[in-house]
């Protein structure tokens, strides 16, 4: 009876996450996984001094969090060279995107995606009662011009992009999709999430006026800088998009360590560049491994490599069963026929060691039992 109490909305929705952590995983499983390679995680860490700060300042964890965050806007003024009032600080990308789609996005409005595109992205969009419209991927990548078309036919409110892209690793040149804003619906917004773009090579990055009322970027500190459990993510955008998440925004969401950490981390682009390396060398490794077991690894611009497992989406989730069983956590793409892949995200050399072992012992047993 107490559902009742629901709205319609609630009601018609089912009680599922977009994903299921490594954690549950390995309660179900009753062990540890011995590479945890699936959630994209920055697995080689934040900057050392992004640690210290943030446990220096536990002593006054009975703080709220500061409600502007302004320390940490001002080291991302000085990074992008931009003033506070160009951005939103939030917890997390997928924080933003909810308060974004709270914003934006009433029963029955359109919004346009990728089909397989981020997930957590849509189960916004459900929650606020939104219609999702969805175009295929083309050649791997989320195909920009099929997104514009698409939303002008249905005269979406939101347009999500994400460059690079997950869960492909592909992207797209920063200036063609500048570019393709001339065939952005009039009233729509595009959503341009740059999680990995600080994994990305020289020109992915938009070169978007900051004072563009069509776009917003969506940044994180989740991915380069290794700092996915403290949830802390950036909005960029022109004036007037970014004072309006102050009407929906719960104020004191941020943790007080995690503002502080993330200063840190920002200002210490040395040890970024570190990790870019990082990054760089486990990609071809992990693309390595692949090619040495018969499989395909897609070009990659982010902390993670899609490997073409050369069958249909129900061989790659065998091969997917059997690494998990062998300890090994991937994902893979959830939509066909990119979930003719798994994803593996970028680790150190103990992580891609237990990876190499276990994914020739995961091929075979899944070509025994799916073919």
């Amino acid at each position: 009876m107490t559902d009742m109490r629901q709205t319609p909305l609630a009601q018609s929705l089912p009680a599922a996450v977009p994903f299921v952590g490594p954690e549950t995983q390995e309660r179900q499983r009753g062990a540890p996984f011995a590479a945890r390679l699936g959630a994209n995680e920055n697995i080689f860490g934040p900057s050392p001094k992004a640690i210290a700060a943030m446990q220096a300042s536990a002593g006054e964890i009975w703080k709220y969090g500061d409600a502007e965050s302004f320390e940490l806007k001002q080291a991302l003024c000085a990074l992008h060279r931009i003033a506070p009032e160009h951005i939103m600080v939030g917890e997390g990308i997928d924080g933003l995107l909810g308060y974004l789609v709270r914003l934006y996005v009433g029963p029955g409005d359109a919004v346009v995606t990728s089909l397989g595109a981020y997930p957590t992205f849509n189960y916004h969009v459900a929650g606020f009662g939104g219609v999702l419209h969805t175009v295929p991927y083309r050649d791997d990548h989320e195909d920009i011009a099929a997104l514009m078309a698409k939303a002008q036919e249905v005269g979406a409110k939101l347009v999500y992009l994400a460059n690079p892209d997950n869960p492909m690793g592909s992207w797209h040149r920063g200036a063609d999709i500048v570019a393709a804003l001339d065939d952005l619906p009039e009233g729509s917004l595009l959503v341009l999430d740059e999680a990995y773009v600080e994994c990305a090579p020289e020109g992915t990055a938009a070169p978007v006026e900051i004072s563009d009322p069509r776009v917003i970027r969506m940044r994180t500190l989740s991915k380069a800088y290794g700092m996915a459990g403290a949830r802390v993510g950036y909005a960029l955008g022109a004036v007037e998009v970014i004072a309006a998440f102050n009407k929906v925004r719960n104020h004191f969401g941020m943790n007080r360590c995690a503002q502080i950490g993330a200063a840190a981390a920002i200002r210490d682009q040395d040890w970024l560049a570190h990790i870019q390396a990082e990054i760089a060398t486990a990609r071809e490794e992990i693309s390595r491994i692949a090619r040495d077991n018969g499989l395909l690894p897609l070009p990659s611009a982010t902390n993670f490599v899609a490997l073409d497992c050369g069958g249909d989406g129900a061989f790659a989730k065998a091969v997917l069963d059997g690494l998990v069983a062998r300890g090994v956590f991937v994902r893979m793409p959830f939509a066909a026929p990119q979930n003719r892949c798994i994803r593996v995200s970028c680790g150190p050399e103990a992580e891609r060691t237990a990876f190499a072992a276990a994914l020739p012992e995961a091929l075979a047993e899944a070509k025994a039992t799916v073919g």
